[in-house]
């Protein structure tokens, strides 16, 4: 093994003991009484069921973890890597053909591993905990379309990367940076019109007082709201959710209908509010920009890593491939990658909060966001004490009880 290997080796082990130990204190630090601001939301055995469906997910998530290490170890141990690459290239086929190929079997062979594991979370643990509405008809169609639109949009910018590195030398990882860019885009302009609506129905939102408080509120903040979409969520969980995705022309926001059931015209007026926010304070566009750093900043790594033929001697690959190559060095990156996320999530976790804070501004009241942060906190079997250091390594949002605080912190602020 040559130090590729090893610095591959401990990352993928270190990885995996920080989730068990991160798991372990998550677990721990369950506060065994219902936080007061639950108190009329949860019963005692309510806060116990979702104490359970914390501790149900985060074994769970461990034997996945576990299962998926050893299966990449024992693979890498006994030259899989070296054994795909010469029988892609006994096709005979370009690098480009080739690549795919390579690529294509190591996703298929992940995907089969990986679906008896989503198979049990959706029609066992979901089940038990009163959340699945899967079917296996839609649960099959869902990976069916899954596969196809991952093969036609992943296989077609693949086939690019590939392409470019092979054919414009020095500056193909400039050339990669903005062909990705460019795909993230324009997915941000097709999702809601044409990637979205494959999985979910989108309904135009129904000219009720519901609307109409919620045009009324658009208004207020010279938000144009013309798409309000009511989203069939129930057809695959009872969990509630709201989205806003989309740019100009394209903007759409999505309620689910499990949301709308179990929420008042305030409520959702206030949850609506955090949405606007996140567009109004720029985070979708800081997002992106965030992103479009990374992915130029990956580039330019792998074109260097591409050249060391130490990183693929560490995998038993005799011939060096740009294929190959992201492959080995996505796996390379994993340390690099961890800290990355922890600084993508930490954005995002100020982002909820300066959204939390718009729509307390701009309803003039803090007291629906609460109330609906703790309604979908409770719906969900969230939980509500997590660890600092779960947090710190994989919350996107802040936990509740810190969001509650800062919306009342604003409620009792004097006003200007």
């Amino acid at each position: 093994m040559n130090v590729y290997a090893w610095i591959v080796l401990v990352a993928l082990i270190g990885e995996f003991v920080l989730s068990v130990v991160t798991s372990v204190l998550n677990v721990r630090a369950m506060s065994p009484t219902v936080p007061d601001e639950f108190r009329s939301t949860y019963d005692d055995d309510a806060y116990a069921r979702s104490q359970a469906y914390t501790r149900t997910q985060s074994w769970f998530g461990l034997v996945q973890g576990l299962v998926s290490l050893a299966t990449l170890l024992a693979f890498w141990r006994f030259g899989g890597f070296g054994w795909l690459d010469a029988s892609c290239r006994a096709f005979g086929f370009g690098p480009v053909p080739t690549g795919l190929l390579f690529v294509g079997a190591l996703l298929a062979s992940s995907t089969v591993i990986g679906l008896p594991f989503r198979l049990y979370a959706t029609f066992v643990i979901e089940e038990r905990f009163g959340f699945n509405r899967t079917t296996p008809r839609t649960f099959a169609l869902d990976l069916v379309k899954g596969l196809a639109l991952g093969a036609v949009l992943g296989g077609t910018l693949l086939a690019l990367l590939l392409f470019l590195f092979d054919s414009t030398g020095p500056v193909a990882w400039i050339w990669c940076w903005a062909v990705t860019t460019a795909f993230t885009v324009a997915a941000q302009f097709l999702a809601p019109t044409w990637i979205m609506p494959l999985f979910n129905t989108f309904s135009p939102l129904e000219k009720t007082e519901l609307k109409q408080a919620l045009v009324d509120y658009a208004r207020s903040t010279h938000f144009p709201l013309d798409d309000i979409f009511v989203v069939d969520g129930s057809r695959r969980s009872a969990k509630a959710n709201a989205f806003f995705t989309g740019f100009g022309s394209r903007k759409r926001i999505g309620l689910f209908d499990t949301l709308i059931a179990r929420h008042t015209t305030p409520e959702l007026v206030a949850v609506v509010a955090h949405e606007v926010g996140h567009y109004k304070r720029g985070h979708m566009l800081k997002g992106l920009a965030l992103g479009v750093a990374h992915t130029g900043a990956l580039f330019f790594l792998l074109s260097r890593f591409l050249e060391q033929p130490g990183l693929f001697r560490a995998f038993a690959v005799s011939e060096p491939s740009v294929y190959a190559g992201m492959v080995f060095f996505g796996l390379l990156f994993t340390p690099i990658d961890l800290v990355l996320s922890v600084v993508v999530n930490l954005f995002s976790r100020k982002h909820e909060f300066e959204a939390d804070a718009f729509a307390a501004e701009t309803t003039g009241t803090v007291e629906p966001m609460v109330t609906a942060l703790t309604k979908l906190s409770a719906d969900s079997l969230s939980n509500l004490t997590p660890h600092p250091l779960q947090v710190f390594l994989h919350h996107s949002h802040p936990p509740v009880l810190r969001r509650i605080a800062a919306l009342r912190a604003l409620g009792s602020a004097p006003s200007s």
